[in-house]
């Protein structure tokens, strides 16, 4: 990189910071895009498929590990109004990790050894579509509450060898949705943000808190942390995982 890139990035990153945040908390960019990465671990992440005599319940992080994993997701909101929103979410999410079985394992119609390496493959990938309405702000706060439909795309998979065996599941989840923001700093707000649903043979949350820094009223940037914890107990499947994630992000409001 060239000196004069260098003292170019420098200046605008300096313009950026310098800029004071617009003085009217409760107007918001009609359209906001938020880019999110960092790493993905896994407290634990057990899997008995099928839900009987015939399915060994196992732990994946046993055969893939706890992590750290990289992980990635992309937010687009439209602010149709200063009370009602659409937000769109891609999070796609795969790990593949080999290691050696330490038990017999029967899964999805395969039969796999113990003390041989078996590649494991765990993906779960959400598409989500929130709307969310703006029932509190203030010179402060501001809070939503509304309802996401999310679509679940996940696969476990086993490999060993010649054996291969592999659940996959589309389905729909209905979710409810909280989020809220907080400014307790000059150009400083603290945010947390929930989509979960609890009941039944199941269970579902996304929960995370950030600290954000805003550049301008365009530019932002946060980082905290994220979990997402939660599985189904049925006669097809039982599955929990818990995973943690470490997370940064960059805003951009038009």
């Amino acid at each position: 990189m060239s000196r004069k890139l260098v003292q170019l990035v420098v200046f605008l990153i300096s313009v950026l910071i310098s800029t004071e945040m617009r003085a009217d908390s409760s107007a918001l960019p009609a359209l906001m895009l938020e880019l999110e990465g960092g790493a993905v671990w896994q407290s634990y992440n057990d899997v008995q498929i099928p839900n009987n005599a015939d399915g060994t319940r196992f732990s994946l992080v046993d055969v893939a590990g706890k992590g750290s994993w990289p992980a990635a997701r992309l937010y687009v909101t439209w602010n149709v109004n200063e009370t009602h929103g659409l937000r769109f979410l891609l999070a796609p999410l795969s790990v593949t990790e080999t290691s050696t079985l330490e038990s017999p394992v029967d899964f999805a119609g395969g039969s796999f050894i113990a003390g041989m390496p078996a590649e494991a493959t765990y993906k779960f990938n959400s598409w989500r579509l929130s709307y969310r309405y703006r029932f509190y702000a203030s010179e402060r706060w501001r809070w939503w509450i509304g309802f996401t439909a999310k679509i679940r795309d996940a696969k476990i998979r086993l490999d060993q060898g010649s054996e291969v065996a592999e659940k996959t599941d589309v389905g729909f989840v209905p979710l409810l949705h909280i989020s809220g923001a907080c400014s307790f700093a000059s150009n400083w707000t603290g945010e947390i943000d929930i989509d979960a649903l609890a009941g039944g043979p199941g269970r579902a949350e996304d929960v995370s808190l950030k600290a954000r820094y805003h550049f301008n009223e365009h530019w932002s940037m946060a980082c905290g942390y994220r979990m997402v914890e939660g599985g189904a107990d049925v006669d097809e499947v039982y599955t929990f995982a818990w995973l943690h994630f470490a997370v940064v992000s960059v805003s951009m409001g038009f």
